[in-house]
């Protein structure tokens, strides 16, 4: 039958075997090239991995710094600011689109459109505008997620039941209180699914930008060490992009089970 659920502690140990059989196939292939060249880099072995991890972390003596912290400290900041901006935005115009026809009809084609543009392709153009500091990542990260978010957010708003609005008026409920009261906290299991789903393009504008342009932060290490082919710093960068990506998503999980525990259960 499909969709037929399993126990808690079959998924844990189904996940538990599919990341070690990721590990194990990584080892064999990592062995088997340091078979046929001993002094490759391309595909470390674990110690080789360790002796990246202790490079990052450790104090570097020409610049006096931890790699790992400046660069999450820069990383971090500019994601979570351009993500606040492009969900601030995108929700104050989805949930508007989808409550006035006027707002709708100025805004879909406008969106439809910047949704086809790449941030990526549009650099140049972020470096005129804002210029390279951490203005042109957040405004490159928004940028790049507020167009379809906000066509989400939009279908979201459309999809709400005509019949829980009139009812609301009819027990004399103002436009604000039915878009706050009823709109909102009816797509907002919704909306943190998508939001969950722009985490990954996200990373990628940012890291994308910071390979170009920055002076510091992740995409700039890897950049810069893949270069060197130091490529057990750039895998162990990697695996912290890969953490912090799941770290986030996991935090969202979390608030939607928090704040909509009817929807979490309905998809049991």
């Amino acid at each position: 039958m499909l969709r037929q659920p399993i126990k808690t502690r079959s998924t844990v140990v189904l996940g538990v075997v599919s990341v070690l059989i990721m590990f194990a196939a990584y080892t064999v292939i990592s062995n088997w090239q340091h078979e046929k060249n001993p002094d490759d880099t391309t595909i470390p072995t674990w110690n080789q991995i360790g002796d990246g991890v202790k490079k990052a972390v450790e104090v570097n003596p020409r610049s006096g710094e931890r790699w790992v912290l400046v660069d999450m400290e820069a990383t971090g900041t500019r994601l979570f600011l351009g993500l606040l901006v492009g969900i601030i935005g995108a929700l104050t115009l989805g949930v508007l689109m989808g409550c006035f026809s006027t707002v709708e009809a100025f805004f879909i084609v406008p969106l439809s459109l910047l949704a086809k543009v790449p941030p990526t392709a549009a650099l140049a153009v972020f470096f005129v505008l804002v210029g390279t500091d951490t203005e042109m990542y957040i405004a490159m990260i928004a940028f790049g997620i507020m167009p379809i978010l906000a066509q989400s957010i939009y279908l979201s708003v459309r999809d709400v039941p005509a019949e829980l609005l009139y009812k609301a008026y009819t027990i004399g409920a103002s436009t604000g209180e039915v878009i706050w009261n009823i709109i909102v906290r009816a797509i907002l299991p919704q909306i943190i699914d998508t939001i969950r789903l722009q985490i990954g393009p996200a990373m990628v504008f940012l890291i994308a930008a910071e390979m170009v342009c920055g002076d510091v932060g992740f995409g700039y290490r890897i950049r810069l060490q893949s270069r060197l082919l130091n490529m057990n710093v750039v895998y162990f960068y990697l695996a912290l992009l890969a953490a912090f990506g799941f770290a986030i998503d996991y935090g969202l999980r979390l608030i939607q089970k928090i704040c909509c525990p009817w929807y979490v259960q309905g998809k049991r």
